[in-house]
């Protein structure tokens, strides 16, 4: 990838197709999964608190959603997870077991660079796109590339 793609709807057909293998989509599946649960406990832990940074986060994402079309979106990435770790701390663990598991995925069995080094938000919003999909039945097995067309 040497020049960087426009938009987001550019870049998940790209995401979807870094994830042929449905034991990759299972690694993310399950990471996705356990910073779910651990963001819910965050949640149920300090409601207003962690509320309130989750919503201030995602204000954040979409804010600033257009910058990776231009450069990596890195500190911005580091921002939403700090902002989150003010609601509560713990939610570090959670993105600690959503990033090792995709990365497993990865460097294990698709055997591919994860695009979270070229594409750090659009990579989260795919990871989570992803999941959706995968909640709804589909990318389970088979190739990944009917995801793509999806429409973002």
């Amino acid at each position: 990838m040497g020049e960087r793609m426009g938009s987001f709807a550019e870049f998940w057909p790209y995401y979807i197709g870094e994830h042929r293998h449905p034991v990759c989509r299972m690694t993310h599946f399950v990471g996705t999964s356990g910073f779910f649960a651990v963001a819910g406990w965050c949640v149920w832990d300090r409601p207003l608190r962690m509320g309130i940074a989750l919503a201030v986060g995602w204000m954040f994402a979409f804010l600033v959603r257009k910058v990776e079309a231009r450069r990596r979106a890195i500190p911005e990435l580091l921002i939403i997870g700090t902002l989150w770790a003010v609601g509560h701390p713990v939610i570090y663990v959670g993105i600690f077991v959503a990033y090792l598991c995709a990365w497993v995925g990865h460097f294990l069995i698709e055997h591919n660079r994860p695009a979270t080094f070229s594409y750090p938000l659009w990579s989260l919003a795919g990871d989570f796109r992803m999941y959706g999909q995968m909640l709804m039945g589909r990318l389970w097995s088979g190739d990944a590339s009917e995801g793509a067309s999806l429409h973002p």
